[in-house]
Protein backbone atom coordinates (compact mmCIF):
# COMPACT_ATOMS: atom_id res chain seq x y z
CA UNK A 1 0.00 0.00 0.00
CA UNK A 2 1.29 2.84 -1.03
CA UNK A 3 -0.67 5.55 0.66
CA UNK A 4 -2.47 5.41 3.77
CA UNK A 5 -6.11 5.70 3.54
CA UNK A 6 -8.90 5.84 6.46
CA UNK A 7 -12.18 6.04 7.12
CA UNK A 8 -12.86 9.68 8.36
CA UNK A 9 -17.10 9.76 8.23
CA UNK A 10 -20.12 6.66 8.31
CA UNK A 11 -23.71 7.07 8.54
CA UNK A 12 -26.55 4.24 8.16
CA UNK A 13 -30.18 4.73 7.81
CA UNK A 14 -32.47 3.91 10.98
CA UNK A 15 -33.51 0.36 9.22
CA UNK A 16 -36.71 -1.11 8.88
CA UNK A 17 -38.25 -4.62 8.27
CA UNK A 18 -40.95 -3.62 6.21
CA UNK A 19 -41.76 -1.49 2.76
CA UNK A 20 -42.08 2.21 4.17
CA UNK A 21 -43.12 3.10 0.70
CA UNK A 22 -39.87 4.90 -0.10
CA UNK A 23 -38.41 4.46 -3.80
CA UNK A 24 -34.31 3.79 -3.32
CA UNK A 25 -33.78 7.76 -3.65
CA UNK A 26 -35.91 8.70 -1.05
CA UNK A 27 -34.21 6.10 1.15
CA UNK A 28 -30.76 7.11 0.28
CA UNK A 29 -30.53 10.79 0.37
CA UNK A 30 -30.82 11.30 4.60
CA UNK A 31 -27.72 9.40 4.86
CA UNK A 32 -26.19 10.82 1.50
CA UNK A 33 -26.86 14.79 3.62
CA UNK A 34 -25.59 13.22 6.64
CA UNK A 35 -22.39 12.00 5.46
CA UNK A 36 -21.84 15.09 3.84
CA UNK A 37 -22.68 17.50 6.97
CA UNK A 38 -20.26 15.17 8.73
CA UNK A 39 -17.50 15.92 6.52
CA UNK A 40 -17.99 19.66 5.15
CA UNK A 41 -18.06 18.23 1.43
CA UNK A 42 -20.62 18.54 -1.02
CA UNK A 43 -17.94 17.00 -3.66
CA UNK A 44 -15.55 14.01 -3.60
CA UNK A 45 -12.91 12.83 -5.58
CA UNK A 46 -14.22 9.59 -6.72
CA UNK A 47 -17.97 7.95 -5.59
CA UNK A 48 -18.50 4.06 -5.89
CA UNK A 49 -21.66 2.62 -5.15
CA UNK A 50 -23.38 -0.56 -4.41
CA UNK A 51 -26.32 -2.62 -5.04
CA UNK A 52 -28.56 -5.15 -6.73
CA UNK A 53 -30.99 -4.48 -9.77
CA UNK A 54 -32.79 -7.64 -9.11
CA UNK A 55 -34.28 -6.09 -5.81
CA UNK A 56 -34.89 -3.08 -7.03
CA UNK A 57 -36.21 -5.06 -10.35
CA UNK A 58 -35.11 -2.67 -12.69
CA UNK A 59 -31.78 -2.51 -14.90
CA UNK A 60 -29.17 -0.06 -13.84
CA UNK A 61 -31.22 1.00 -11.15
CA UNK A 62 -28.43 2.43 -9.23
CA UNK A 63 -28.19 5.05 -12.02
CA UNK A 64 -31.43 6.74 -10.44
CA UNK A 65 -29.46 6.46 -6.94
CA UNK A 66 -27.08 9.33 -8.03
CA UNK A 67 -30.00 12.21 -8.12
CA UNK A 68 -28.63 12.06 -4.20
CA UNK A 69 -25.23 12.93 -4.98
CA UNK A 70 -25.71 15.57 -7.55
CA UNK A 71 -24.14 14.04 -10.99
CA UNK A 72 -23.40 17.98 -12.50
CA UNK A 73 -20.88 18.81 -12.82
CA UNK A 74 -19.81 15.09 -13.94
CA UNK A 75 -18.05 13.46 -11.52
CA UNK A 76 -16.10 10.12 -11.05
CA UNK A 77 -18.37 7.49 -10.32
CA UNK A 78 -18.18 4.22 -10.40
CA UNK A 79 -20.16 0.68 -9.57
CA UNK A 80 -20.38 -2.57 -8.34
CA UNK A 81 -23.21 -5.15 -8.40
CA UNK A 82 -22.16 -6.47 -5.24
CA UNK A 83 -22.45 -5.50 -1.42
CA UNK A 84 -21.50 -1.77 -0.39
CA UNK A 85 -17.60 -3.05 1.09
CA UNK A 86 -16.14 -4.10 -2.44
CA UNK A 87 -17.29 -0.75 -3.80
CA UNK A 88 -15.08 0.27 -0.61
CA UNK A 89 -12.21 -1.84 -1.78
CA UNK A 90 -12.56 -0.03 -5.02
CA UNK A 91 -12.22 3.26 -3.89
CA UNK A 92 -9.53 2.09 -1.88
CA UNK A 93 -7.74 1.10 -5.02
CA UNK A 94 -8.62 4.30 -6.33
CA UNK A 95 -7.36 6.70 -4.18
CA UNK A 96 -3.56 4.25 -4.46
CA UNK A 97 -3.74 6.25 -7.68
CA UNK A 98 -2.94 9.56 -5.90
CA UNK A 99 -4.73 11.94 -8.06
CA UNK A 100 -7.99 12.33 -6.18
CA UNK A 101 -8.10 12.37 -2.10
CA UNK A 102 -11.44 11.80 -0.97
CA UNK A 103 -14.02 9.03 -2.46
CA UNK A 104 -17.62 8.62 -1.04
CA UNK A 105 -18.75 5.29 -0.75
CA UNK A 106 -22.50 4.22 -0.47
CA UNK A 107 -24.30 0.54 -0.75
CA UNK A 108 -28.49 0.15 -0.53
CA UNK A 109 -31.10 -2.07 -0.50
CA UNK A 110 -34.77 -2.46 0.13
CA UNK A 111 -35.03 -6.74 0.07
CA UNK A 112 -38.93 -6.06 1.43
CA UNK A 113 -39.95 -5.70 -2.30
CA UNK A 114 -39.16 -9.33 -3.52
CA UNK A 115 -38.90 -12.66 -2.09
CA UNK A 116 -35.08 -12.70 -0.82
CA UNK A 117 -34.44 -16.33 -0.96
CA UNK A 118 -35.57 -16.72 -4.54
CA UNK A 119 -33.56 -13.55 -5.62
CA UNK A 120 -30.69 -14.93 -4.16
CA UNK A 121 -30.96 -18.32 -5.84
CA UNK A 122 -29.95 -16.22 -9.61
CA UNK A 123 -26.48 -15.91 -8.16
CA UNK A 124 -25.80 -19.56 -8.73
CA UNK A 125 -24.09 -21.30 -10.99
CA UNK A 126 -26.48 -21.16 -14.34
CA UNK A 127 -25.45 -25.13 -15.43
CA UNK A 128 -25.79 -27.15 -12.50
CA UNK A 129 -27.26 -25.16 -9.19
CA UNK A 130 -29.82 -22.40 -10.23
CA UNK A 131 -31.88 -24.83 -12.15
CA UNK A 132 -32.40 -27.31 -8.96
CA UNK A 133 -33.49 -24.16 -7.17
CA UNK A 134 -32.40 -24.09 -3.84
CA UNK A 135 -33.18 -21.23 -1.91
CA UNK A 136 -30.74 -19.07 0.21
CA UNK A 137 -31.73 -20.76 3.48
CA UNK A 138 -31.84 -24.13 2.54
CA UNK A 139 -27.97 -23.97 1.35
CA UNK A 140 -26.96 -22.04 4.35
CA UNK A 141 -28.61 -24.97 6.50
CA UNK A 142 -26.39 -27.54 4.95
CA UNK A 143 -23.46 -25.97 5.75
CA UNK A 144 -25.47 -25.29 9.43
CA UNK A 145 -25.71 -28.96 9.38
CA UNK A 146 -22.44 -29.72 8.27
CA UNK A 147 -20.66 -27.06 10.97
CA UNK A 148 -23.04 -29.41 14.19
CA UNK A 149 -21.42 -32.03 12.53
CA UNK A 150 -18.21 -31.22 13.18
CA UNK A 151 -18.71 -31.07 16.85
CA UNK A 152 -20.99 -28.11 17.61
CA UNK A 153 -24.50 -27.98 18.95
CA UNK A 154 -27.39 -26.34 18.03
CA UNK A 155 -27.45 -24.21 21.64
CA UNK A 156 -24.13 -22.61 20.31
CA UNK A 157 -26.18 -21.58 17.58
CA UNK A 158 -29.06 -19.91 19.90
CA UNK A 159 -26.24 -18.30 21.56
CA UNK A 160 -25.13 -16.06 19.19
CA UNK A 161 -28.58 -15.24 18.14
CA UNK A 162 -29.73 -13.98 21.35
CA UNK A 163 -26.34 -11.73 21.61
CA UNK A 164 -27.12 -10.34 18.04
CA UNK A 165 -30.46 -9.41 18.67
CA UNK A 166 -30.06 -8.30 22.56
CA UNK A 167 -27.26 -6.23 20.98
CA UNK A 168 -29.18 -4.93 18.32
CA UNK A 169 -32.14 -3.76 20.67
CA UNK A 170 -29.22 -1.21 22.32
CA UNK A 171 -28.43 -0.01 18.67
CA UNK A 172 -30.82 2.79 17.74
CA UNK A 173 -30.37 1.86 13.67
CA UNK A 174 -30.86 -2.06 13.91
CA UNK A 175 -34.28 -3.57 14.05
CA UNK A 176 -36.02 -4.36 17.81
CA UNK A 177 -36.30 -7.98 17.72
CA UNK A 178 -37.12 -10.15 20.80
CA UNK A 179 -35.02 -13.11 22.24
CA UNK A 180 -34.88 -16.21 20.59
CA UNK A 181 -38.13 -17.84 21.49
CA UNK A 182 -38.72 -22.14 21.11
CA UNK A 183 -39.73 -21.95 17.57
CA UNK A 184 -40.17 -25.13 14.85
CA UNK A 185 -37.32 -25.29 12.72
CA UNK A 186 -37.14 -22.78 9.61
CA UNK A 187 -35.16 -25.06 7.17
CA UNK A 188 -33.53 -27.88 10.07
CA UNK A 189 -30.98 -26.96 11.75
CA UNK A 190 -32.12 -23.44 11.29
CA UNK A 191 -34.65 -21.58 13.09
CA UNK A 192 -35.96 -18.68 12.15
CA UNK A 193 -34.12 -16.56 14.83
CA UNK A 194 -30.72 -17.96 12.94
CA UNK A 195 -31.66 -15.98 10.11
CA UNK A 196 -30.90 -12.53 9.25
CA UNK A 197 -34.56 -10.37 8.98
CA UNK A 198 -35.84 -8.97 6.11
CA UNK A 199 -34.18 -5.42 6.23
CA UNK A 200 -34.34 -2.27 3.61
CA UNK A 201 -31.53 0.46 4.08
CA UNK A 202 -28.49 2.51 2.93
CA UNK A 203 -25.18 3.38 4.27
CA UNK A 204 -22.43 5.55 3.29
CA UNK A 205 -18.85 6.27 4.08
CA UNK A 206 -16.00 8.70 3.04
CA UNK A 207 -12.52 7.94 2.70
CA UNK A 208 -9.88 9.96 2.40
CA UNK A 209 -5.97 9.62 1.79
CA UNK A 210 -2.95 11.20 4.24
CA UNK A 211 -3.04 15.06 5.26
CA UNK A 212 -6.79 14.72 4.23
CA UNK A 213 -7.89 12.46 6.32
CA UNK A 214 -6.54 14.53 9.50
CA UNK A 215 -8.24 17.50 7.91
CA UNK A 216 -11.80 15.94 7.97
CA UNK A 217 -11.39 13.80 11.28
CA UNK A 218 -9.93 14.34 14.66
CA UNK A 219 -9.80 10.08 14.95
CA UNK A 220 -9.49 8.66 11.63
CA UNK A 221 -9.74 4.73 10.72
CA UNK A 222 -6.62 3.84 8.68
CA UNK A 223 -7.20 1.15 6.73
CA UNK A 224 -4.00 -1.24 7.77
CA UNK A 225 -4.56 -3.87 5.84
CA UNK A 226 -7.97 -4.80 3.41
CA UNK A 227 -8.05 -7.99 1.34
CA UNK A 228 -10.65 -10.09 -0.17
CA UNK A 229 -10.45 -14.13 -1.61
CA UNK A 230 -13.16 -16.41 -3.05
CA UNK A 231 -13.40 -20.32 -2.97
CA UNK A 232 -15.04 -22.53 -5.70
CA UNK A 233 -18.42 -22.06 -6.76
CA UNK A 234 -19.55 -25.28 -6.42
CA UNK A 235 -21.02 -26.39 -2.87
CA UNK A 236 -19.78 -29.88 -3.61
CA UNK A 237 -16.10 -29.35 -3.54
CA UNK A 238 -15.43 -27.24 -0.70
CA UNK A 239 -15.38 -28.31 2.92
CA UNK A 240 -18.72 -26.38 4.34
CA UNK A 241 -18.01 -26.57 7.83
CA UNK A 242 -14.81 -23.86 7.43
CA UNK A 243 -13.96 -20.85 5.46
CA UNK A 244 -10.97 -21.33 3.85
CA UNK A 245 -11.04 -17.80 1.95
CA UNK A 246 -12.03 -15.63 5.25
CA UNK A 247 -8.98 -17.32 6.84
CA UNK A 248 -6.99 -16.64 3.82
CA UNK A 249 -8.31 -13.07 3.48
CA UNK A 250 -7.66 -12.30 7.18
CA UNK A 251 -3.92 -13.39 6.83
CA UNK A 252 -3.38 -11.29 3.88
CA UNK A 253 -5.21 -8.53 5.83
CA UNK A 254 -3.31 -8.91 9.28
CA UNK A 255 -5.96 -9.55 11.20
CA UNK A 256 -4.52 -9.91 14.51
CA UNK A 257 -4.26 -8.40 17.46
CA UNK A 258 -8.12 -6.43 17.10
CA UNK A 259 -10.47 -5.49 19.76
CA UNK A 260 -13.83 -5.02 17.69
CA UNK A 261 -14.86 -7.67 14.76
CA UNK A 262 -17.95 -6.69 12.93
CA UNK A 263 -18.82 -10.07 10.97
CA UNK A 264 -21.20 -10.18 8.06
CA UNK A 265 -22.76 -13.87 9.21
CA UNK A 266 -26.20 -13.73 8.03
CA UNK A 267 -27.13 -17.15 10.08
CA UNK A 268 -25.87 -17.40 13.42
CA UNK A 269 -23.31 -20.52 12.54
CA UNK A 270 -21.69 -18.12 10.16
CA UNK A 271 -20.18 -15.93 13.11
CA UNK A 272 -18.49 -19.23 14.51
CA UNK A 273 -17.20 -20.49 11.58
CA UNK A 274 -15.91 -16.69 10.68
CA UNK A 275 -14.70 -16.75 13.92
CA UNK A 276 -12.65 -19.60 14.10
CA UNK A 277 -11.50 -18.93 10.16
CA UNK A 278 -10.13 -15.24 11.00
CA UNK A 279 -8.31 -16.58 14.54
CA UNK A 280 -10.33 -13.96 16.60
CA UNK A 281 -9.65 -14.13 20.20
CA UNK A 282 -12.26 -15.05 22.84
CA UNK A 283 -12.40 -11.16 24.50
CA UNK A 284 -12.72 -10.21 21.17
CA UNK A 285 -15.99 -8.12 21.34
CA UNK A 286 -18.00 -9.66 18.00
CA UNK A 287 -20.89 -7.87 16.35
CA UNK A 288 -21.65 -5.41 18.91
CA UNK A 289 -23.66 -3.64 16.98
CA UNK A 290 -25.78 -7.14 17.00
CA UNK A 291 -24.55 -7.37 13.07
CA UNK A 292 -26.68 -8.90 10.29
CA UNK A 293 -28.94 -10.90 12.61
CA UNK A 294 -30.52 -8.03 14.36
CA UNK A 295 -30.64 -5.51 10.40
CA UNK A 296 -29.67 -7.08 7.08
CA UNK A 297 -30.22 -4.15 5.06
CA UNK A 298 -28.51 -6.34 2.00
CA UNK A 299 -26.30 -4.42 -0.39
CA UNK A 300 -25.45 -2.16 2.67
CA UNK A 301 -24.62 -5.04 5.56
CA UNK A 302 -20.80 -5.46 4.77
CA UNK A 303 -20.41 -1.91 4.48
CA UNK A 304 -21.97 -1.44 7.54
CA UNK A 305 -19.51 -3.81 9.48
CA UNK A 306 -17.04 -1.97 8.18
CA UNK A 307 -18.32 1.42 9.01
CA UNK A 308 -19.55 0.23 12.53
CA UNK A 309 -15.67 -1.06 13.16
CA UNK A 310 -14.47 2.07 12.62
CA UNK A 311 -16.54 3.85 14.58
CA UNK A 312 -14.95 2.61 17.68
CA UNK A 313 -12.28 4.40 16.64
CA UNK A 314 -13.89 7.45 15.27
CA UNK A 315 -15.16 7.95 19.00
CA UNK A 316 -11.66 6.90 20.77
CA UNK A 317 -12.97 3.59 22.64
CA UNK A 318 -10.64 1.08 20.10
CA UNK A 319 -7.17 0.88 18.83
CA UNK A 320 -7.69 -1.46 16.82
CA UNK A 321 -11.11 -3.06 14.73
CA UNK A 322 -11.93 -5.34 11.78
CA UNK A 323 -14.86 -5.31 9.14
CA UNK A 324 -15.72 -8.15 7.07
CA UNK A 325 -17.90 -9.12 4.22
CA UNK A 326 -18.90 -11.52 2.66
CA UNK A 327 -20.77 -12.59 -0.91
CA UNK A 328 -22.06 -15.37 -2.32
CA UNK A 329 -23.35 -19.10 -1.23
CA UNK A 330 -22.52 -20.33 2.28
CA UNK A 331 -19.16 -18.13 2.56
CA UNK A 332 -17.88 -18.23 -0.72
CA UNK A 333 -16.10 -14.63 -1.25
CA UNK A 334 -15.00 -12.94 1.59
CA UNK A 335 -13.31 -9.45 2.56
CA UNK A 336 -12.17 -8.16 5.25
CA UNK A 337 -10.53 -4.90 6.55
CA UNK A 338 -8.49 -4.17 9.54
CA UNK A 339 -8.73 -0.38 10.87
CA UNK A 340 -6.48 1.11 13.36
CA UNK A 341 -6.37 4.36 14.91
Amino acid sequence: MSRDVAVVAFAQTKHTGEDAGLTEVELLAPVITEIKQATGLNRFGFTCSGSLDYLAGAPFSFVSALDTVGAWPPISESHVEMDGAWALYEAWVRLQHGDVDTALVYGFGKTSQGSLREIMTLQLDPYYLAPLGPDQVSLAALQARAFLDAGHKEDDLRAVAARSRAAGRANPYALDLPDPADEGYEVAPLRPHDCAPITDGAAAVVLAAGDRARELSGHPAWIRGIDHRIEAHSLGVRDLSRSESAALAAGKAGARDVEVAELHAQFSHEELILREAIGLADDVRVNPSGGPLAANPVMATGLIRIGEAASWIHRGEARRTLGHAASGPCLQHNLVCVLEA
